[in-house]
Parts: C-alpha cells; structure tokens; sequence
C-alpha cells in the first residue's frame, strides 16, 4: 500500500475528478490502479473566497517499486496501524468485570472485553439512550429535570447531547484511534468521519450508534442494568453496591463514570480512593449568526456545497489567563445541561445537518487550585457548584442570557438586537457577568474583544451569552498506577470523569487502554 499527499482539488469536484487526479499525479494508467482509500481531508482557505480541499489517499498498484522510484519523496509505502489487543492473562476474577458507566469510555471498554470473551456487567445509573432521549426532551419542554437521566447521565454519556465532534489531539501510534473511528462507522456512523479533518456524527445519529454498540455487546455475551447507580463500595471484599440495596462481587470495576459523578466521585473519597483536584475550564456559551462564520471562514455570502463552518480561537491575556473556544457547534443550540436541581449548567449541540441559524461555542477561562480557595480533592466540585447556582438564581432555573454589550456594563439586557438565542430549554434575561468572580469576568471580556481581531463582529454588541459553562472537563483526577489501577487496585479510573480525556475519541481510546490492562492480567471467563 502506497500513501500520496497534498492532492489538491476545487470544492465542487467530484469522486471521478479525485481518481484522475491520482493517476495523473502517480503517471498510472487507470488498469494498473487497484484500489484506492481517502484518509484525510482538509480545506484550503488561504486564498478565498478560492476554495480547495486537500487530500491524503492511500491507494494500492501493480507497479508499486516503479511509483516509489519515479515519485521519491512524493509517495511512501504505509502500513495501517492496528489496534493489537494483549494476550489474555493468567489470574482468575474473583467476580464479574463490572464497567461503570456507558459513555464512551465505557462503551468502548466494555465492547473490547466483549469481544474478547469476558462478558462484561455494564452498570448505568441512567436511562437507555432512546428513554433518556425522552427525558432530556421533556426537561427541556417542561423544566422538570430527572436527576438520574438528563443530559449528563445516561446511556452514551454526556456527549451524546453535544456535536458528536470526533477530532481530538492524542497522538495514535497504537491505532487506538482508528479502531475507535472504525467501530462507529461499523455501527451506523458516517462514512466520512474517517477523513475528514474535523469529524462529527450530530446528536440524532450517535444516538442510533450508542444503541447499536449496546446489542452487539449484548450479543457478546455482555449485560446490561440500567437506573443501577454505583452509591458504595466494599474494597476489601471487591463490592460495588448498587441503589443502596444490591452487592455485586466483582474483580475488576472500570470507573467509567463521567465528569459530572459528583456523588460517586464523594462516596469514592470516603471509602479512601486516592484522587486529586485538577484544573479545568469555565465560562459562557456565545452565539452568533452562523452565516457571520461562513463568510469569515471562506469568503463567500454563500456557502453551496460547503459545511457550515467552525472556528477554534484562544487568546492569551496580561493577567497570565488563556480564554480559548470550546466545543464550537456550527448551526447548533445552546442547551440546559443541568443534572443537580437548583444549579444549571448549559452545553452546546448539533444535529449532523448542523441545520441551525447560529453557531454557538464555549468561551472559557482556565481556573486552577488558587481559584478553589482549597487543597480538597473536591474543591473544583465545590467551585463548579457555586457557578451553577448563581447561574441558577440569574437566570430563575431558566437559562440566563444577556447581549455581549451589556456582559461588558454588568446590566441586564431588556431586549435582544439582531440575533435571537437558538436554545433547547427555557431562557431568559440574566446578568450573566454576576455569574463569575470579577477576575474571571473580566477575562471572559478580554478573551472575547481579542478574538474580534480574528472574526469581525464576534465581539458585536448584540452577540449572546449565556451560562454557565462549567462542565468542560472533570475538575478530579481519580489516580492510577501503570497497571491502571487505583489505590483500591480492584479498581480502574477510566475516561474523562476519571481525568484521563477530554471529548469522545480520546475517551474511548482511554476505555480501550483500560480493557486492554484488564486483559492483560485476567483470563476470560
């Protein structure tokens, strides 16, 4: 297999253009090219509104020695990587392996150990994403929020109501990556996820994904418990306890729980679970016309065939603060995110047309242990709760919004100017500003002026925001050895909740890690 860079085509070609393009190039004759793959799609905007996109192909021949003499430099010989999974080990489990939680991490954990003869318990204190799916939509049209089954918690984890994006910086050398790519598509996801440089499912296909993945590993061998929370364990006798009533023996439990456990990550530091505070992100969702982020993208008042585009912007400040963009939603809603009541939270998400009038992103500012006021493990908890139930009490239990004009004043906005929110869950006018101590305020402020610099009017004065952003990432690392175990060694911290990832790919990387070290020490049942 044969690997060529830097193909470069006008947007609007199509697949037959792509093909000439390559035997042009590799000077082959059409019989002598036997199979060709893209991986890796990219858009050059650096002379728009002259738009191209730039390919990377694999592709196999019948003269392979011949293109890599004629083309030195230009082609190389590629192998694709393969996730290997270690062999199986000798120890015996002394119980079922039990998998907490079903996001990504813990899908993806529990789908390697089925399919490697282990027979995973799968342990979700939510709803099934289908009944969950139904629970979120009644939250969001009623208020009434179910504390066990939201947007945070349930079957698919808490991206599943977000953009579905699948790009993530974790270097791949093992093929982690791929395999994670690989397995959604297998599993109904787009085609295109496995090239293009930005990926993304949406929220109403990942959850026909997150289903599918659930029956294969039923079929596996795998089970199943839902509305089945994990609020004890005994870690001499490698118990998890769940709802208070059930013991369950097991030998090996992923912590797989998310970054919103709160409890969970409580009782864990009662029972003497090692973990630390870590630094993590806070700040506002801010929304602006989507058709002012296609312009500025690609020059153009139209996009045709393009996608609607995104943007990533960080800014660095005096104060030695970074304020940086966040899980950017292009034609998405800004969404009540809440799990706890009388604290709100918001997030963003996307269907996969990414049909909405506005993009939204988190504009977020980074707080660390000095923000807390604390050494606790759990004062980053602590720290996200105070924002949630100012958020709360702006906003009245509905969503706060406020024009970036009057966030600059500290006033409340009495009326909207030329962009109306595009949100699920009811909203209404709030001091967003109060939300944040002063410092932080006035990073979020400074962070979003600079960013003007880049994205004309994305500091306008009629541009929303609304929070509070809190839920980036986990604000508690659960600490693990080599082996990925815990201080309660029957135990594994796994994904994000745990503070090993951030976003869905490099959380199901993270659950492949772990299931690859379960596998390695145990032998399948």
């Amino acid at each position: 297999m044969l690997r060529i860079v830097q193909l470069k085509l006008p947007v609007g070609h199509t697949e037959e253009q792509l093909k000439k393009k390559l035997l042009k190039t590799t000077h082959m004759r059409e019989n002598e090219l036997q199979s060709y793959r893209i991986r890796k799609r990219s858009l050059d905007a650096r002379k728009k509104p002259e738009l191209y996109y730039v390919y990377t192909v694999d592709f196999s021949a019948v003269s392979e020695e011949r293109i890599l003499r004629n083309l030195k430099g230009k082609v190389q010989k590629t192998e694709g990587k393969t996730c290997r999974v270690p062999e199986h080990g000798s120890d015996l489990l002394s119980g079922r392996a039990a998998v907490i939680g079903s996001g990504p991490a813990g899908l993806f954990c529990a789908y390697l150990l089925a399919r490697e003869g282990y027979h995973p318990l799968v342990i979700e204190r939510g709803a099934p994403v289908n009944e969950r799916k139904e629970d979120v939509r009644k939250f969001w049209e009623t208020g009434r929020l179910n504390t066990g089954s939201n947007v945070q918690f349930g079957e698919g984890g808490a991206g599943t109501f977000s953009d579905g994006k699948l790009n993530t910086s974790v270097k791949d050398p093992t093929g982690r990556n791929q395999f994670v790519l690989d397995t959604l598509v297998k599993f109904g996801a787009p085609e295109d996820i496995l090239w293009e440089q930005k990926p993304h499912i949406g929220t109403d296909i990942l959850i026909r994904v997150v289903e599918a993945m659930r029956n294969e590993i039923i079929h596996l061998g795998g089970e199943f418990r839902f509305y089945s929370q994990v609020t004890d364990i005994q870690p001499e006798k490698k118990c998890i306890i769940i709802n208070n009533t059930e013991t369950i023996k097991t030998g090996a439990a992923v912590l797989a729980v998310g970054h919103s456990a709160r409890d969970t990550f409580q009782m864990l530091y009662d029972r003497g679970v090692c973990m630390e505070a870590k630094s993590f992100a806070v700040g506002v969702r801010a929304e602006h016309p989507q058709q002012m982020i296609d312009e500025s993208a690609y020059g153009r008042t139209r996009r045709g065939s393009l996608p609607a585009a995104s943007y990533k912007l960080t800014e660095n400040l005096e104060n030695g603060r970074g304020v940086y963009t966040f899980c950017m939603c292009p034609g998405g809603y800004v969404v009540n995110a809440s799990s706890e009541e009388g604290l709100l939270a918001v997030n963003g998400m996307s269907y996969h047309g990414r049909a909405g009038k506005n993009a939204n992103s988190a504009v977020i500012v980074t707080v660390t242990k000095e923000d807390y006021g604390s050494d606790h493990p759990l004062a980053g908890v602590e720290f996200q709760r105070m924002l949630e139930k100012r958020a709360w009490e702006e906003g009245e239990g509905r969503i706060p919004v406020q024009r970036f004009a009057d966030f600059c004043s500290g006033k409340k906005s009495s009326g909207f100017g030329c962009i109306t929110p595009e949100m699920k869950g009811a909203f209404a006018f709030g001091n967003v500003r109060n939300i944040f101590p002063r410092e932080l305020a006035a990073s979020l402020e400074s962070g979003i002026r600079g960013m003007d610099r880049k994205i004309h009017g994305f500091a306008g004065d009629d541009v929303l925001l609304s929070g509070v952003e809190s839920r980036t990432s986990s604000p508690v690392r659960i600490l693990r050895g080599d082996d990925f175990t815990a201080s309660v060694p029957w135990l594994y911290p796994c994904g994000e909740g745990a503070g090993y990832a951030g976003g869905i790919t490099s959380a199901a990387m993270d659950g492949l890690k772990v299931a690859e070290a379960v596998i390695k020490k145990f032998a399948a049942v």
